[in-house]
């Protein structure tokens, strides 16, 4: 099973949504499929300019890991020398905090991972996660 344009498109509408419902600052939303590879992306006017960046650096260190955000953090404070040399290896594209979370396909293979910013982090892997439910998939914070 693969993550579809129409299915990003979904998660990232029910992503934004829901910041909005919470009353959170206005979120921008990348999904990423299981290469690492960009399907789509959407920021809110008068979002800056870095938040596409951000929000990728955020989804494509899950995807590449094979861990969330909020696993990567935790393997960032107890490991800092690790995640710093893979981050070198990755050319500086990991963003090792919540927000980056992992997409799983009914069988459990992980199939993308969205990036949310602009809110706190842990808002932002919230927000991640409910697009992902709603587009029928597993979410991996």
């Amino acid at each position: 099973m693969s993550l579809t344009l129409t299915a990003a498109r979904q998660i990232i509408e029910v992503a934004m949504e829901t910041g909005r419902g919470q009353g959170w600052k206005p979120l921008s939303v990348v999904v990423l499929d299981a290469g690492g590879h960009v399907l789509s992306f959407d920021r809110p006017d008068g979002a800056s300019p870095g938040r596409f960046e951000i929000a990728r650096a955020k989804a494509y260190g899950a995807v590449m890991l094979g861990m969330g955000g909020c696993a990567q953090m935790a393997r960032a404070e107890a490991q800092a020398y690790f995640m710093a040399a893979v981050n070198g290896v990755f050319e500086g594209k990991v963003l090792p905090v919540p927000g980056g979370v992992l997409v799983r396909g009914p069988s459990g293979a992980v199939i993308g991972a969205v990036g949310v910013t602009g809110d706190t982090s842990d808002n932002d892997a919230a927000a991640a996660s409910a697009g992902i439910r709603a587009a029928g998939f597993v979410a991996e914070a």
